[in-house]
């Protein structure tokens, strides 16, 4: 088809495409120019809906509903969500009418307000109900105050009252050495020990041990709870730094010398034990250490020997009653029963002996009897047991003495199956009468009884307590006998 030269030019200088210009209706201005007119459109339905409501609608944020500021904000917020480009196409606004009035009974402006039009009676709670048409507000800023507990701009005063009441603290912010001391001393103020322990972990964290020592000893109570708080997790070592700090020498070698409870090597424990010997102690605790010493070096000399001649079978007693445990680490009070138990009757000069340990360790009378007393019974020496008690006038008169009451001897006696004789001995020397009778009833020692109401003189309590006896017994014919004795003066 041939086309003439008039068309030929409208055929090339028009098309359906657009050149690019700077002018283009897509670009920026001219998107806020379309948003601005759908939402003047918007506004002027919700003025038709609400006539009689001259107040001026504004957005959530102060602004005028419609303003330039608010158009803005409305098409950056709406680009943002939808991640669109520069270059996409503005997405377009219809404003085809919405439904008639009288579907609703809301306008717009009434859902904010919770007015229902004229002739509605639905409230405004019950409009929320709806799912079709609820509507939700943004959440309100909570006040400042409900956010304090999660500011950690606190006084000291302030940090120590959160500690007490268990809420969220930060002791980091005390960066200073006069914070971190204020923050000390209203913790000592408090006098709450667990809030002064939590200060001085923080105090121990972030402070030099220079530093801390020398505070610390003006403030006698933050120390002593320091010094708990070192000895409970063990810090031996920084807390004898801490008493060499203030010149406390007693105490830092009390702590050294416990380090040996570590030592689980015996000859070791006792070298350990040997250096301490240098320690600068108080004199009481200078004589328990060098005991110590001592006792420990006599028990691996004792246990080593033993040991051998068990194994060897020479002795009798090891025979007879086989070792339960070492004597290694035992105290004095159980080295001195092993001794009297397994070496009773050795010479002084060995360190085995009872009497040499009784010696070196200053072992007092009365605990010297009762130690050797029980070990001499378990063995059923009696003997042994009588010559513990039989002293020697200067006549050479034989007597039995104590430094302890008879009685509680006949109590150990009878824990260890002692004879009625040897009970009889021994209750008998009992000096309270009441006494000595309330014990040899309890373990029916008859005849102390019996010579006891007749040394009183007694005819009455004599015959009560024939009446306890059994007629063919000894005890019997004795009762008879010493009431048919006319030379017997009875009181009663």
């Amino acid at each position: 088809m041939i086309r003439g030269k008039p068309d030929e030019d409208d055929y090339w200088n028009n098309s359906k495409f657009k050149a690019f210009t700077f002018d283009d209706e897509d670009d920026d201005f001219t998107r806020l120019k379309e948003s601005k007119r759908a939402v003047n459109s918007i506004r002027s339905l919700v003025e038709e809906e609400d006539e009689e409501d001259d107040v001026e609608k504004v957005s959530w944020s102060g602004e005028p509903v419609g303003s330039i500021s608010w158009s803005v904000k409305e098409t950056e917020s709406s680009i943002r969500s939808t991640g669109e480009v520069r270059d996409q196409s503005f997405p377009k606004i219809h404003t085809a009418p919405s439904l008639p009035k009288n579907s609703s009974g809301y306008s717009l402006s009434s859902l904010f307000k919770g007015k229902a039009k004229t002739g509605s009676f639905q409230s405004f709670s019950e409009s929320f109900g709806d799912p079709s048409i609820r509507n939700y507000a943004p959440e309100l800023r909570k006040p400042k105050s409900e956010y304090k507990d999660y500011v950690s701009d606190w006084t000291p005063e302030e940090t120590v009252k959160r500690m007490q009441q268990g809420k969220v603290y930060s002791l980091e912010k005390f960066r200073s050495l006069q914070d971190k001391l204020l923050l000390l001393d209203e913790a000592v103020n408090a006098h709450d020990g667990n809030v002064i322990t939590a200060v001085l972990i923080y105090l121990k964290k972030s402070l030099s041990k220079e530093i801390l020592f020398r505070e610390l000893i003006t403030r006698e109570i933050a120390l002593r709870h320091y010094i708990h708080y070192l000895k409970e997790i063990g810090e031996q070592k920084l807390l004898v730094e801490l008493f060499k700090s203030m010149d406390r020498t007693e105490d830092m070698a009390l702590m050294q010398y416990r380090d040996h409870l570590n030592v689980r090597d015996e000859n070791k424990r006792r070298d350990f034990l040997k250096n301490c010997l240098s320690f600068p102690f108080s004199p009481d605790d200078a004589t328990h250490v060098q005991d110590h010493y001592t006792l420990l070096e006599r028990q691996i000399i004792i246990e080593a020997n033993d040991k051998q001649v068990e194994s060897s079978g020479q002795a009798d007693i090891f025979k007879k009653y086989p070792r339960k445990a070492s004597i290694l680490n035992m105290p004095i009070i159980t080295t001195l029963y092993y001794s009297c138990f397994y070496h009773y009757g050795e010479s002084d000069g060995t360190f085995s002996s009872p009497a040499n340990i009784r010696k070196t360790f200053r072992i007092s009378d009365k605990q010297f009897l009762l130690t050797c007393l029980g070990a001499r019974a378990k063995l059923k020496a009696w003997f042994d047991v009588d010559a513990l008690f039989t002293t020697k006038n200067w006549l050479g008169y034989t007597k039995k003495r104590s430094p302890i009451g008879f009685h509680r001897i006949v109590d150990i006696l009878q824990k260890n199956n002692a004879p009625v004789q040897v009970l009889q001995d021994y209750v008998n020397l009992v000096e309270d009468v009441e006494q000595k009778i309330s014990l040899a009833q309890k373990y029916k020692c008859h005849d102390v009884i019996i010579n006891t109401y007749r040394d009183l003189k007694d005819r009455q309590q004599l015959i009560v307590y024939r009446g306890k006896v059994e007629r063919s017994s000894s005890e019997y014919r004795k009762i008879e006998e010493i009431l048919s004795n006319s030379q017997l003066r009875w009181k009663n």
